[in-house]
């Protein structure tokens, strides 16, 4: 199935605004970010489990095991402070 990911802040500056990807049934947020991490060198080190983000699953916050759907719209963002 087709999904669409968007990056923002820090991570869109690496690997720019959005990308589609193909991903299997039954996928998760966290199987998507992991995925992701094998498409390229930029895509581990922004990616990477080490890495604080926060996902969104058709703009509502999720964490890592939200179910993936077809068509559906993921977004990653480092954690924002206020102030």
């Amino acid at each position: 199935m087709k999904v669409t990911v968007k990056y923002f802040a820090s991570i869109r500056e690496v690997l720019g605004p959005h990308e589609s990807i193909e991903v299997p049934e039954g996928s998760t947020v966290g199987s998507l970010r992991a995925l992701l991490q094998t498409r390229s060198g930029a895509h581990a080190e922004v990616l990477g489990p080490g890495r604080a983000l926060r996902a969104a699953l058709d703009q509502t916050l999720c964490d890592e095991s939200a179910a993936l759907r077809e068509g559906a719209e993921v977004a990653f963002f480092p954690p924002v402070t206020g102030g």
